[in-house]
């Protein structure tokens, strides 16, 4: 049923998720093992998830995509929700609604005895709480988007020949 679409964060041993998590909760150890130990697009990932803008352009460049998407997918992105929808198993779409306390989602994971996406969500909606509070003053507006991240999105998709968030059929 799902043999066409990207495994996604389910690849991954629950140990490396376990290290990922710690890494999203702002863990530097971890974020370095994850790096210098053969995981560079999940260090890159926890780095996304906490606004890093460089990280997103990072994983666009190095056939990471579907992370920076997840990643926006987590944010709220209509248009990232709907390709991982068309793209990755359930379980990454699920996860992005997780981390936004969906109660729906949180019930799918726990059903399916995913406890390691719930931790993972339950983390990243703790990053997401502390940004919002930390960028809610008056002095903390950005003015537009970052262009290197709209670029490297829009290579990509001209890469994958994706036109509005429809991929191309010959």
């Amino acid at each position: 049923m799902f043999e066409n679409l990207l495994s996604g964060l389910e690849q991954y041993d629950v140990k490396i998720l376990a290290a990922l998590t710690k890494s999203i909760a702002g863990r530097k150890d971890f974020f370095h093992w994850l790096l210098q130990g053969g995981y560079p697009e999940l260090a890159a990932f926890s780095n996304a998830i906490r606004g890093d803008e460089e990280a997103m352009v990072w994983l666009f460049q190095h056939d990471c995509a579907w992370l920076a998407i997840l990643s926006n997918a987590i944010d709220g992105e209509v248009e990232a929700r709907q390709w991982m929808a068309r793209a990755c198993t359930p379980v990454n779409l699920v996860f992005a609604l997780a981390c936004r306390e969906d109660a729906t989602a949180l019930r799918w994971l726990q059903e399916r005895k995913l406890f390691i996406f719930m931790l993972m969500a339950r983390e990243v909606h703790q990053v997401l709480d502390t940004q919002a509070v930390e960028n809610a003053g008056p002095y903390t507006r950005k003015f537009g988007g970052n262009v290197r991240v709209v670029e490297a999105m829009q290579q990509w998709m001209r890469d994958n020949n994706i036109n509005n968030g429809r991929e191309e059929r010959d």
